[in-house]
């Protein structure tokens, strides 16, 4: 221990290292103990000090030079005579010498860093941070912080009664990472207020240079209204446009170009304006030109090409008459039908045959309403709806607008564009479209809407309802051979670097590319076999040292480059046993032939169905296992085969989902198949709802189901007596080459459907 004079300080605290001048009379004491005093309570720590120099004061009084030296632990206290106190003293001095742990080193090296960021913001001259660099002790350089401005005193005091280095060189290093975060606070919002006023100050000097620029082109904002005045009055406006076109061209000269709301102003303006009001292209009502067109750029398809036809004679004989065109009268044709069939490039078509500009709207996949309508304009962003971009784009209001997948539209929080396609699609509305943008009236009748449709099934009934539908049921095989000469075979040719003549083909050959490697309603397919095709013999010409004669693709090509045959007449191996029978069924890709094969075993008694059957299709295995279950005796089938029996029905292609009536038919001669040992004709497709008392009722999609039928090489289809008009929509040669047989009853449909018994009974 050790005697010291006490030196109290008030609202002052000496680290060791510092040196001050202290208005104090030391006696002459060679060392003192600096304690820090606050609201009359001493610290417990002190910095024990060395008098170097006195001196006395202006006035009288003295004042000392004491340097710190090291932290002392106050003890006892003693008052001397003369009123003197001293206390004893257990002088702390920091360790020296010693080797620094690692992770004191890790400190000492944060501590610098973060110090030496906070002089970089402050600016601090160069000297500072020698000096730090300097302190090679870490108790030393904790104590650098004692320095700071921005400690208070109650801090210091803490600082200065941390005993242990470690422990002070944490505390000094969060003290400074407080101000470092405070420091780069207020560097953030010093550059952000900076920054705000420079760009401001900037887009003034720049909008003053535009201005002048502006005035020295003559096109400052005067000139900008009197463009859209002189717009206004040039354009063929109806009168509700030409209002809202004032009104907003006078917003805009009251707000001025240098309020925000200016630019939106504008953009609605080159909206509004950009729509071609009055402008129509000049119809050409040629009926026979039209047909002419139709006929040069799609093989087949008659009932689309009539209706047209029939759409531009009746426009002709108003304008002929003198008959006052009826803004209620559009025509909505939606062709609905199997992907590949032309029903998109129709459209071009029509348009070219009379004399229309052609836009399309892809609808598939939209789900926001806003889509067809557009946004309102108090939303950022906001832009008309697709029919207004299309009129934009096309330039006329009576161009041909093609709504292509419209039975894929789909409907979420955002809205149903289906249910806004109501108002689009109804003749008797779409006169006074109102597009939420533009807000004003639009007269969609001079439009020619043609929508497109895979299936009919998943367009809401209010929107189909307002379109006159005109089936795609597919092509026959004669129409795709026709289209693959005229159309797909030259299109390849030029598409994959061939000369017309360059490559020869057969009909024979073509035919057997549709029969054996494609089974379509369309053909999409068809074209990119022919494609592959076409590849295969580029590749040869390309390699060839110099042009040869002509090719002729043989039926060793068409293996070599389309592979092994894809697609067989397999009707006949297929029923060749008893419980198996060819169905007739439309999908989404067009008609398509159906297996129903049919067993039985012991067990116990019921029905399972396989082959993912819908709802509707198990309710007609169903009805099928009871008429023949209670007809048995008519059927001639022994009741003893039901005993103790189960029944499995099963329809192939188990991964594509199957659904509808028109199976029962096909699952009654089935089982009746089964039960009674007579095979099917192998020759026989079937179509028909059956009844539990044994009625067949109608269905629907014959054509496409007859044609699939002769596509797979059938020559006898049984469908319901109360189906025969439908046969008309058949082609002549398709009905030239098949049988039909009309059934009213199941009796009527097994005579045909099954063979003789004698047939097996003699097998």
């Amino acid at each position: 221990m050790t005697r010291l004079l006490l030196v109290p300080l008030d609202d002052a605290v000496v680290f060791p290292g510092m040196s001050v001048t202290l208005a104090v009379d030391t006696a002459d004491e060679e060392r003192v103990l600096l304690v820090p005093r606050h609201e009359n309570e001493f610290a417990a720590v002190g910095t024990v000090a060395t008098v170097s120099d006195s001196v006395r004061l202006p006035g009288g009084a003295r004042a000392v030079v004491v340097e710190g030296l090291h932290r002392g632990v106050a003890g006892a206290a003693i008052t001397e005579p003369g009123g003197r106190l001293y206390v004893d003293v257990e002088e702390r001095p920091d360790p020296t010498g010693e080797v620094p742990s690692r992770e004191l080193r890790d400190l000492e090296r944060e501590y610098r860093a973060v110090v030496e960021e906070i002089l970089d913001l402050l600016g601090a001259d160069s000297r500072i941070k020698s000096f730090l660099r300097s302190i090679s002790e870490p108790g030393a350089l904790a104590d650098s912080t004692g320095y700071s401005p921005d400690l208070n005193y109650e801090q210091r005091i803490e600082l200065l009664q941390q005993l242990d280095v470690r422990a002070r060189l944490e505390l000094a290093l969060a003290y400074q990472r407080e101000r470092l975060a405070e420091l780069q606070i207020r560097k953030r919002i010093r550059d952000d207020v900076e920054s705000g006023a420079d760009k401001q100050q900037r887009e003034y000097f720049l909008r003053k240079q535009m201005d002048s620029i502006r005035r020295e082109l003559g096109e400052d904002d005067a000139s900008v209204l009197e463009e859209y005045r002189t717009k206004i009055a040039e354009l063929d406006l109806p009168e509700e446009v030409r209002n809202q076109a004032q009104r907003e061209l006078g917003r805009l000269e009251r707000v001025g170009e240098q309020s925000g709301e200016s630019s939106m102003i504008r953009t609605y303006l080159d909206w509004l304006l950009a729509v071609p009001w009055g402008e129509r292209s000049k119809e050409r009502l040629e009926p026979e030109h039209a047909r002419e067109v139709l006929d040069a750029d799609h093989a087949g398809l008659e009932d689309v090409k009539d209706r047209i036809v029939e759409y531009i004679a009746v426009k002709k004989l108003r304008q002929e008459r003198g008959i006052e065109e009826d803004p209620r009268s559009g025509a909505i044709l939606t062709l609905i039908g199997p992907p590949g069939t032309g029903k998109t490039s129709i459209g071009e078509s029509i348009a070219r045959a009379t004399g229309r500009k052609f836009i399309r709207i892809a609808l598939g996949g939209v789900r926001d309403e806003a889509e067809i309508r557009g946004h309102r304009r108090t939303y950022i962003g906001a832009l008309p709806g697709r029919l207004v971009r299309a009129l934009r784009d096309a330039g006329t209001m009576n161009p041909v607008i093609m709504l292509d997948e419209v039975d894929k539209v789909g409907a979420d929080w955002r809205g149903d564009p289906s249910s806004a396609l109501l108002e689009v699609l109804d003749p008797a509305q779409n006169h006074s479209f109102r597009d939420h943008y533009l807000d004003v009236e639009l007269d969609l009748s001079g439009v020619m809407f043609i929508a497109t449709a895979n299936v009919a099934d998943t367009i809401p009934g209010p929107l189909l309802d307002r379109m006159e539908v005109i089936r795609f049921d597919g092509y026959t095989t004669s129409e795709k051979l026709a289209i693959a000469r005229g159309y797909l075979w030259p299109r390849q040719l030029e598409r994959n670097g061939l000369r017309p003549g360059e490559v020869e083909i057969s009909d024979e050959l073509l035919r057997t590319i549709v029969t054996e490697y494609t089974r379509e309603a369309g053909v999409r397919n068809l074209e990119r076999e022919i494609g592959t095709l076409l590849r295969k013999t580029a590749t040869r010409v390309a390699a060839a040292a110099e042009p040869g004669p002509s090719i002729t693709i043989d039926i060793e090509a068409v293996r070599d480059a389309l592979g092994r045959q894809r697609y067989f007449q397999e009707s006949a191996v297929r029923t060749a046993v008893p419980g198996v029978a060819t169905g007739l069924a439309v999908t989404g890709a067009g008609g398509d032939v159906l297996f129903v094969e049919a067993t039985t075993m012991p067990g116990t008694p019921g029905l399972t169905l396989t082959g993912q059957l819908g709802d509707v299709m198990k309710e007609s295995a169903q009805i099928a296992l009871s008429y023949v279950r209670g007809h048995a005796d008519e059927l001639q089938i022994d009741r003893s085969r039901f005993d103790e029996r189960a029944f499995h029905v099963h329809v192939p292609a188990g991964a594509i989902p199957k659904d509808g009536p028109s199976a029962g038919v096909t699952m009654v001669t089935a089982l009746t198949s089964l039960l009674t040992d007579r095979p099917v004709r192998h020759t026989v497709g079937m179509t028909g709802e059956v009844t539990l008392q044994g009625r067949v009722l109608p269905i629907g999609g014959v054509k496409q189901k007859v044609l699939a039928a002769h596509a797979a090489g059938l020559t006898d289809v049984i469908l319901p007596e109360r189906n025969r008009g439908d046969i008309e929509e058949v082609p002549q040669e398709v009905r030239d080459a098949m049988r039909f047989h009309f059934a009213m009853t199941v009796e009527e449909v097994l005579a045909v459907a099954l063979e003789p018994a004698t047939v097996t009974a003699g097998a």
